[in-house]
């Protein structure tokens, strides 16, 4: 088997392009403001996978050129989102000192990973509530068998809303009835079946 490369300055020459050089740090801003402002979307700028596609030119001048034509708008559209967001940015920096980094750093260490823990005991609390029964967490055998704790004598598994796709490659098998909750920034909102929990 072959072990060719091609050096990417090269790729840039033989179409004929001239690389931006953008300053140390400012492509990674430029990129947060983007994800805030949503800048890129499709909404903003067309699906580009499939216009790549549609465009009946293989050589970038004239994909440029048909693109323009199709989105005239989409460029400044797009800058005038992402402007606007760096400039957010830009306020929110002065804001920032020693100790909101050091808040920040305490609270990723010690609320952040640990807030799948924080979600368990919460919602194992308002349902213990809801059906009046006394709740217990798991303890670390019963963990290992994919419980997360009691509502009166029924075991119970807590899971996020994204549990089937983190867990799709694992061998992880559940027999208790399983609470899926998704997190929004107000909310944590329940999914379970009552007849499952049969002994509440």
């Amino acid at each position: 088997m072959a072990d060719y490369k091609i050096p990417i300055e090269e790729v840039f020459e033989v179409n004929e392009i001239t690389p931006c050089d953008f300053p140390k740090y400012t492509t990674q801003i430029i990129n947060l403001a983007n994800q805030n402002a949503k800048g890129t979307r499709p909404s903003v700028v067309g699906q580009m996978s499939d216009l790549i596609q549609e465009c009946p030119h293989n050589e970038i001048a004239e994909w440029k050129k048909w693109y323009l034509k199709k989105h005239p708008d989409a460029i400044k559209n797009a800058t005038t989102k992402i402007t606007a967001s760096v400039a957010n940015l830009k306020d929110a920096i002065k804001h920032i000192d020693e100790d909101m980094i050091r808040a920040w750093v305490e609270d990723l260490i010690f609320v952040k990973t640990a807030e799948g823990l924080l979600f368990q005991k919460a919602i194992l609390t308002q349902l213990s509530e809801k059906y009046r029964k006394p709740y217990r967490l798991a303890t670390p055998e019963e963990e290992s068998k994919g419980i997360d704790g009691f509502i009166g004598e029924q075991p119970v598994s807590i899971k996020p809303d994204t549990y089937d796709v983190k867990t799709s490659t694992k061998h992880e098998k559940i027999s208790v009835p399983i609470i899926i909750y998704k997190k929004t920034s107000k909310y944590l909102t329940l999914e379970y079946d009552e007849k499952q929990l049969t002994k509440l």
